[in-house]
Protein backbone atom coordinates (compact mmCIF):
# COMPACT_ATOMS: atom_id res chain seq x y z
CA UNK A 1 0.00 0.00 0.00
CA UNK A 2 1.48 3.55 -0.91
CA UNK A 3 0.65 6.13 1.73
CA UNK A 4 0.98 10.17 0.96
CA UNK A 5 1.88 11.61 4.40
CA UNK A 6 2.18 15.27 4.62
CA UNK A 7 1.00 17.85 7.23
CA UNK A 8 1.33 21.79 8.05
CA UNK A 9 -0.60 23.15 5.35
CA UNK A 10 -1.42 26.46 6.92
CA UNK A 11 -4.29 27.23 4.94
CA UNK A 12 -2.42 27.32 1.74
CA UNK A 13 -5.42 25.89 -1.05
CA UNK A 14 -2.79 26.04 -3.93
CA UNK A 15 0.05 24.16 -2.39
CA UNK A 16 -2.28 21.05 -1.37
CA UNK A 17 -4.61 21.37 -4.81
CA UNK A 18 -1.11 20.45 -6.73
CA UNK A 19 0.27 17.93 -4.33
CA UNK A 20 -2.93 16.08 -4.60
CA UNK A 21 -3.08 16.56 -7.96
CA UNK A 22 0.36 15.11 -8.32
CA UNK A 23 -0.03 12.32 -5.90
CA UNK A 24 -3.82 11.60 -5.14
CA UNK A 25 -4.07 9.17 -7.97
CA UNK A 26 -0.86 7.39 -7.11
CA UNK A 27 -1.41 6.45 -3.74
CA UNK A 28 -3.91 4.05 -1.76
CA UNK A 29 -4.42 6.62 1.59
CA UNK A 30 -3.87 9.70 2.24
CA UNK A 31 -2.61 10.74 5.74
CA UNK A 32 -1.86 14.85 7.51
CA UNK A 33 -0.43 14.86 10.60
CA UNK A 34 -1.93 18.40 11.44
CA UNK A 35 -1.80 22.02 10.90
CA UNK A 36 -4.08 22.07 7.91
CA UNK A 37 -5.31 25.75 9.27
CA UNK A 38 -3.48 29.18 10.31
CA UNK A 39 -1.58 31.45 8.31
CA UNK A 40 -2.76 31.18 4.92
CA UNK A 41 -5.96 32.18 3.51
CA UNK A 42 -7.54 29.10 3.07
CA UNK A 43 -8.29 27.24 6.51
CA UNK A 44 -12.05 26.47 5.78
CA UNK A 45 -11.42 25.43 2.23
CA UNK A 46 -8.35 23.11 3.00
CA UNK A 47 -10.11 21.08 5.77
CA UNK A 48 -13.26 20.77 3.50
CA UNK A 49 -11.33 19.66 0.60
CA UNK A 50 -9.25 16.94 2.69
CA UNK A 51 -12.43 15.92 4.25
CA UNK A 52 -14.02 15.24 0.98
CA UNK A 53 -11.38 13.11 -0.24
CA UNK A 54 -11.20 10.78 2.69
CA UNK A 55 -7.87 11.89 4.16
CA UNK A 56 -7.25 10.49 7.85
CA UNK A 57 -6.31 13.63 9.55
CA UNK A 58 -4.57 14.17 12.87
CA UNK A 59 -4.66 17.17 14.60
CA UNK A 60 -1.62 19.93 15.11
CA UNK A 61 -0.86 22.96 17.16
CA UNK A 62 -2.46 25.01 15.42
CA UNK A 63 -5.88 22.85 15.58
CA UNK A 64 -6.29 23.15 19.29
CA UNK A 65 -5.43 26.78 19.05
CA UNK A 66 -8.95 27.24 17.02
CA UNK A 67 -10.40 24.74 19.04
CA UNK A 68 -9.81 27.04 21.88
CA UNK A 69 -10.11 30.64 20.11
CA UNK A 70 -6.52 31.24 21.07
CA UNK A 71 -3.00 31.41 20.43
CA UNK A 72 -0.89 31.14 23.72
CA UNK A 73 2.12 32.41 22.22
CA UNK A 74 3.75 35.75 22.32
CA UNK A 75 5.60 35.80 18.90
CA UNK A 76 3.92 38.77 17.29
CA UNK A 77 3.87 37.71 13.94
CA UNK A 78 2.60 34.55 14.70
CA UNK A 79 -0.18 36.83 16.92
CA UNK A 80 -1.31 38.71 13.71
CA UNK A 81 -1.94 35.29 11.66
CA UNK A 82 -3.93 33.79 13.84
CA UNK A 83 -5.73 37.55 14.71
CA UNK A 84 -7.05 37.51 11.33
CA UNK A 85 -7.28 33.96 10.43
CA UNK A 86 -9.34 32.90 13.24
CA UNK A 87 -12.73 34.80 12.90
CA UNK A 88 -13.53 33.38 9.35
CA UNK A 89 -12.97 30.07 10.46
CA UNK A 90 -16.33 27.65 10.16
CA UNK A 91 -15.33 23.90 10.50
CA UNK A 92 -15.14 23.52 14.13
CA UNK A 93 -16.80 20.13 13.76
CA UNK A 94 -14.80 18.51 11.71
CA UNK A 95 -11.30 19.55 13.36
CA UNK A 96 -12.57 18.30 16.49
CA UNK A 97 -12.70 14.95 15.29
CA UNK A 98 -9.40 14.83 14.64
CA UNK A 99 -7.29 11.97 15.93
CA UNK A 100 -3.68 12.65 17.90
CA UNK A 101 -2.09 9.76 15.77
CA UNK A 102 -2.08 6.70 13.56
CA UNK A 103 0.01 3.57 12.58
CA UNK A 104 0.73 3.24 9.12
CA UNK A 105 2.82 0.19 8.77
CA UNK A 106 6.28 -0.02 11.01
CA UNK A 107 5.73 4.31 11.91
CA UNK A 108 3.53 5.67 14.00
CA UNK A 109 2.29 9.12 12.34
CA UNK A 110 1.43 12.22 14.52
CA UNK A 111 2.03 16.04 14.80
CA UNK A 112 5.22 15.73 16.74
CA UNK A 113 7.25 13.58 19.36
CA UNK A 114 6.99 15.09 23.16
CA UNK A 115 5.77 18.66 21.89
CA UNK A 116 8.74 19.18 20.37
CA UNK A 117 9.94 21.47 17.35
CA UNK A 118 12.44 18.84 15.88
CA UNK A 119 15.04 19.89 13.37
CA UNK A 120 17.49 18.35 11.37
CA UNK A 121 19.85 19.12 13.77
CA UNK A 122 17.92 18.20 16.67
CA UNK A 123 19.60 15.29 18.65
CA UNK A 124 17.45 12.16 17.67
CA UNK A 125 19.02 10.35 20.85
CA UNK A 126 18.10 12.76 23.27
CA UNK A 127 14.42 12.26 22.34
CA UNK A 128 14.57 8.52 23.76
CA UNK A 129 12.27 7.24 20.65
CA UNK A 130 10.48 3.85 21.36
CA UNK A 131 8.98 3.46 17.94
CA UNK A 132 9.64 4.95 14.81
CA UNK A 133 7.83 7.87 13.86
CA UNK A 134 6.57 9.59 10.78
CA UNK A 135 5.95 14.00 11.99
CA UNK A 136 6.28 17.36 11.24
CA UNK A 137 5.67 20.67 12.93
CA UNK A 138 9.06 21.96 12.44
CA UNK A 139 8.15 22.48 8.65
CA UNK A 140 11.66 21.39 7.88
CA UNK A 141 12.26 18.08 5.65
CA UNK A 142 14.58 15.20 6.88
CA UNK A 143 15.45 11.82 8.27
CA UNK A 144 17.14 10.63 10.99
CA UNK A 145 18.14 7.56 13.04
CA UNK A 146 19.05 6.86 16.77
CA UNK A 147 21.75 5.05 17.67
CA UNK A 148 19.49 2.28 19.16
CA UNK A 149 17.68 1.74 15.40
CA UNK A 150 14.97 4.29 15.86
CA UNK A 151 14.01 5.92 12.60
CA UNK A 152 12.38 9.68 12.62
CA UNK A 153 11.37 11.23 9.14
CA UNK A 154 9.84 14.51 9.11
CA UNK A 155 7.66 15.36 5.54
CA UNK A 156 7.83 18.89 5.81
CA UNK A 157 5.42 21.23 5.09
CA UNK A 158 3.34 21.54 2.38
CA UNK A 159 1.70 25.07 2.51
CA UNK A 160 4.60 27.14 4.57
CA UNK A 161 7.95 25.44 4.19
CA UNK A 162 10.47 27.49 6.32
CA UNK A 163 13.98 26.64 4.01
CA UNK A 164 12.27 27.84 0.38
CA UNK A 165 8.89 29.11 0.87
CA UNK A 166 7.15 28.33 -2.61
CA UNK A 167 8.17 24.34 -2.30
CA UNK A 168 5.87 21.79 -1.33
CA UNK A 169 7.62 18.99 1.00
CA UNK A 170 5.35 15.61 2.42
CA UNK A 171 6.12 11.75 2.04
CA UNK A 172 5.36 8.88 0.16
CA UNK A 173 5.48 5.54 2.24
CA UNK A 174 5.44 2.20 0.76
CA UNK A 175 4.15 -0.39 3.38
CA UNK A 176 4.72 -3.66 1.81
CA UNK A 177 8.63 -2.32 0.41
CA UNK A 178 9.52 -0.57 3.14
CA UNK A 179 10.76 2.70 1.14
CA UNK A 180 9.46 6.23 2.36
CA UNK A 181 10.95 9.13 -0.47
CA UNK A 182 10.66 12.45 0.13
CA UNK A 183 8.87 14.39 -2.20
CA UNK A 184 8.97 18.28 -3.38
CA UNK A 185 7.31 20.07 -5.54
CA UNK A 186 7.46 24.14 -6.53
CA UNK A 187 4.55 26.06 -6.21
CA UNK A 188 3.27 29.89 -7.50
CA UNK A 189 3.65 31.31 -3.87
CA UNK A 190 2.64 34.58 -5.72
CA UNK A 191 -1.11 33.43 -5.86
CA UNK A 192 -1.10 32.86 -2.37
CA UNK A 193 0.66 36.09 -1.43
CA UNK A 194 -1.96 38.27 -3.80
CA UNK A 195 -4.62 36.39 -2.04
CA UNK A 196 -3.27 37.83 1.58
CA UNK A 197 -3.12 41.14 0.08
CA UNK A 198 -6.63 41.10 -1.52
CA UNK A 199 -8.16 39.82 2.06
CA UNK A 200 -5.97 42.54 3.66
CA UNK A 201 -3.67 40.20 6.27
CA UNK A 202 -1.52 42.72 8.31
CA UNK A 203 1.61 43.63 6.52
CA UNK A 204 4.10 41.88 8.95
CA UNK A 205 2.28 38.31 7.83
CA UNK A 206 2.48 39.43 3.73
CA UNK A 207 6.02 40.48 4.41
CA UNK A 208 6.72 37.04 6.23
CA UNK A 209 6.07 35.30 2.79
CA UNK A 210 7.16 37.34 0.62
CA UNK A 211 10.96 37.68 2.28
CA UNK A 212 11.18 34.34 2.39
CA UNK A 213 13.88 32.49 0.07
CA UNK A 214 12.58 30.68 -3.04
CA UNK A 215 14.21 28.13 -4.78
Amino acid sequence: MRVLIFGDVHGNLVALEKMLQKEQKEVDQLVCHGDVVNYGPWSNECVQLLESVGCTCLRGNHETYFLNGAYPGEHPVAQAFFKHCYPSFLQHEIIAGYGESTVIGDYQVQHTVNNRYIYPDTDVNALKLEKDYIIGHSHHQFTAESVTGRKLTNTGSVGQNRKYINVINYVIYDTESKALNLEALVYKVDLVIDKMKREKYPSVCVDYYEQKKRL
